[in-house]
């Protein structure tokens, strides 16, 4: 069939196989250009694989350092009438590239939450990697179902304190206008924290370790956004940022437990970009609109594949990487910079629904949501005609 975009709200509901290849071979590309990029892992287990920065540690692991990785995703395959989700084609290119390398790339299917999926990933790694040197933690969910109780919980987007008016994008209706939110009530804050903190972090080195699993010297990361004033109130203090508060406190428990194997636990920062889950949160599209304007006329803009390998080579596997005041690894200094920021703020003041297009860079955010599901690559043929049925292997 002949694929074009449905866009419905902040989702594409289909996806551009040919696309998507493209788009993780552009980012192979990139990384096989950067030429050696020193020590780094060998055997890499990524928690969230298929899409992002997820996707991206997946692709610097394998494609910079020519480590074996198994990648955990939770996507949707593809029917005869339907597309599968972009994740699943991106995994399915990644595969195949990975392949044509002699990298040894296998990924499983389902949800990472689960026992299940935990014990099929220990018995994967048993049989094929011996132990994991790195594990990358990159999961994007609105729910989890507890693994022992089998209660479900839903993480949700309010501020915490008091409620919380200010400007956001409407992408559907191409508008800008206020948006009021409640503050969120207790069990919504605790149920956030189930869902996006560090509690399943935790379970997955916890399982790991006692497989005898993780390599001496383990590192591991779980990736945030923490952000500044003016996403503060819906990101840093707000639902998400109470759970991603969370995961400092996993990251020390993780170190804690793993003295004897001195594995080093991060909480990294990354800088704000598309992202499927970034594009569900309030403010975000105006933002990234404006960030995008003000850091590309910097020179200063990154995407997914160049702040993972940055991350790896300035911070993860660096001796004695530069740490912020809770220990952890910034790599969103670009962005967060007071300079920046300032000009960020100035146009965030004057933007109106009249001169958003000029004052912002929406048609780069728009291209980059696009690209997010295969669409709007350099070099595909939206004309052609495309198989749907892309398989992993």
């Amino acid at each position: 069939m002949v694929i074009k975009p449905k866009i419905r709200g902040f989702i594409c509901t289909n996806a551009h196989p040919e696309g998507c290849a493209a788009s993780v071979a552009q980012q192979i590309e990139y990384v096989s250009s950067q030429g050696d990029l020193g020590s780094g892992p060998k055997n890499v287990l990524v928690i969230g694989s298929s899409t992002g920065y997820g996707l991206a540690s997946r692709i610097v692991s394998a494609f910079g350092y020519g480590a074996n990785t198994l990648g955990v995703c939770f996507e949707k395959a593809p029917s005869e009438r339907k597309t599968a989700t972009a994740g699943w084609y991106n995994t399915a290119a990644f595969h195949k590239e990975a392949k044509a390398k002699g990298l040894f790339a296998q990924t499983i299917n389902g949800d990472a939450f689960s026992k299940e999926i935990k014990s099929q990933a220990i018995e994967t790694i048993k049989r094929e990697m011996g132990q994991v040197d790195l594990v990358i933690y990159s999961l994007a969910s609105p729910r989890r179902t507890d693994p022992e109780t089998g209660e479900v919980y839903k993480s949700t987007l309010k501020p915490v304190g008091q409620a919380y008016t200010t400007k956001t994008y409407d992408t559907d209706k191409d508008r800008i206008h206020d948006i009021s939110l409640e503050p969120a009530n207790e069990d919504e804050i605790a149920q956030t924290i189930k869902v996006m903190g560090g509690e399943d972090w935790e379970l997955w080195l916890e399982a790991l370790a006692e497989a005898d699993l993780l390599a001496d010297g383990c590192k591991t990361t779980a990736y945030t956004y923490i952000g500044k004033e003016l996403t503060w109130p819906i990101y840093g203090q707000a639902t998400i940022g109470k759970a991603k508060e969370d995961l400092d406190r996993a990251a020390a428990a993780i170190v804690s437990k793993n003295q004897e194997k001195h594995v080093e636990a991060y909480v990294s920062s990354l800088k704000a970009l598309v992202t499927q889950a970034s594009s569900a949160i309030p403010v975000m599209p105006l933002y990234i609109s404006l960030i995008y304007k003000v850091m590309k006329e910097e020179g200063t803009h990154e995407g997914c594949i160049e702040q993972i390998k940055g991350l790896f080579t300035e911070r993860l596997f660096a001796q004695s990487p530069a740490l912020d005041e809770q220990g952890r690894l910034r790599m969103d200094g670009k962005e967060t910079n007071e300079a920046t920021q300032a000009k960020i703020k100035a146009l965030w003041d004057q933007v109106t629904q009249e001169n958003f297009h000029e004052l912002s860079d929406y048609a780069g955010y728009h291209h980059e949501f696009l690209k997010l599901f295969g669409f709007d690559v350099e070099g595909v043929d939206y004309e052609k005609e495309q198989n749907t049925l892309a398989d992993w292997e």
